[in-house]
């Protein structure tokens, strides 16, 4: 049997090692990247869809325009906390739904160049943390709020102005498009090579407004014209087409992603707190434990967490954000190896125990223990006595010792069993739970 379980576990490193896209391997390895949210709402401080809850014309927009400066913007400070934190890749909003651009388009005046600020934001930011070697993706919205032909739909902040609506009979939607495939352009050729492009995203009909979708984004020509200017950036899944990447946003998946009945590569979006863009009173701010349990969670299923954060309007990042980067950092620092370059656990495997999580390296064949709640003295690995060559805390690399199988200890009473099932693997722990936020344990697999 033991043999019949190596030949399996052989197998199944092999499957998970050839299922890798060379151009998405990086993207399994990394694991983790940062996600930024910045644009004129930061003025604003309610919120990155201030525009559209509130109704606002660009007129009364104008404002955030004509204010947008941020004197204490160093990108370079972004990057190494993102680093440190073990971030291996970043995702910009090079222009969210509100039409601002972040950088210096020749297609549009409503750019960071043209604010008070007056320089390019994106390529500082870009060279930031490629220097900190984070490699870099691009957000692009297919929606803009600003442009004169983008026409109205359910989420357009002028849908409820009958005047605004009844002008959308004299817009001219390609010149919409072209607009959007053109900046796409600009940001694929003129700001090196660009990991991940992020677009967000196709618009269902509602309320008697139309939708957008593949057609009206013409998003089979779009995904071409990717293609043919950077072959090996990965695209998201929001055109209405098939994407590289599945992204649920602020959802937790109960399992691997599955795509026409087959693991997907996947990537969940989580905020700090409940906005993308700075908002200031928002105090629904998760704890570091609990960003870390759905980072754990999540390659747990064989997915990528892309964790956000919402720059204020003078260029830096809330210290509620800076704090719990500092802190995962300090964590990452020690357990990184059960996070990068790991994986869900194969399949031949039996369960991970309750309040746990496994994860896995298929390349060094290693199973990480995640604790969530620290037991009494053991926890125990049904079905696993003779699969585990060694164990250890990964904190600080101390050796957990192992029961395997049945075992009676001899009293003066007379022996007693302990009710451990002869397939059983009990890790012996010490009573105090260690310093780490979530203790790791590593184990050292056969075969």
């Amino acid at each position: 049997m033991a043999n019949d379980n190596g030949q399996t576990a052989a197998k199944n490193r092999q499957d998970i090692l050839a299922a890798h896209d060379p151009r998405s391997e990086w993207f399994t390895e990394a694991r983790f990247g940062l996600y930024i949210h910045w644009g004129l709402y930061a003025l604003g401080a309610r919120h990155e869809w201030m525009r559209s809850r509130e109704f606002l014309s660009n007129e009364e927009y104008e404002k955030y325009f004509r204010r947008f400066d941020p004197d204490l913007y160093d990108p370079a400070k972004w990057a190494k906390l993102a680093a440190d934190a073990g971030m291996k890749y970043m995702v910009v909003t090079t222009k969210h739904h509100e039409g601002f651009c972040l950088w210096d388009s020749k297609l549009t005046e409503y750019k960071a160049t043209n604010t008070p600020y007056g320089k390019d934001l994106l390529r500082p930011m870009l060279e930031a943390f490629r220097s900190e070697g984070v490699r870099t993706g691009l957000y692009y919205s297919l929606l803009d709020w600003h442009h004169p032909d983008y026409t109205v739909d359910v989420k357009h902040p002028m849908r409820y102005n009958k005047e605004y609506v009844a002008m959308d009979a004299q817009r001219n939607w390609q010149n919409y498009v072209d607009y959007m495939h053109g900046q796409t352009r600009e940001l694929l050729t003129e700001y090196g090579d660009i990991d991940v492009l992020f677009l967000d995203f196709s618009i269902p009909s509602e309320e008697g407004f139309p939708g957008k979708g593949k057609e009206e984004w013409q998003s089979e020509r779009y995904v071409d014209m990717v293609r043919s200017l950077q072959p090996n950036t990965l695209i998201n899944d929001r055109l209405g087409v098939p994407g590289d990447i599945t992204t649920p946003e602020q959802y937790q998946p109960r399992e691997w992603i599955k795509v026409d009945g087959k693991p997907a590569l996947w990537e969940a979006c989580h905020t700090f707190s409940g906005s993308w863009g700075y908002y200031r009173d928002e105090e629904s701010w998760k704890s570091t434990e609990q960003i870390l349990r759905m980072l754990i969670d999540t390659v747990s299923k064989g997915g990528n967490f892309l964790l956000n954060v919402g720059p204020n309007a003078r260029g830096e990042l809330d210290e509620r954000a800076v704090e719990r980067l500092e802190e995962i950092g300090v964590w990452m620092r020690k357990h990184e190896r059960s996070i990068h370059g790991c994986t869900a656990a194969p399949a031949h495997l039996p369960p991970c125990p309750e309040d746990c999580r496994f994860t896995y390296n298929p390349k060094t064949n290693r199973l990480y223990l995640h604790l969530f709640a620290w037991p009494f003295k053991q926890i125990h690995l049904a079905d696993f006595s003779g699969m585990v060559e060694y164990a250890q805390l990964l904190d600080d690399a101390s050796e957990i010792r192992m029961v395997a199988g049945e075992k009676k200890l001899t009293m003066e009473a007379g022996a007693f069993d302990e009710g451990r099932p002869a397939n059983m693997l009990t890790l012996q722990l010490p009573v105090k739970k260690p310093k780490a936020t979530i203790p790791v344990i590593e184990l050292f697999l056969k075969g």
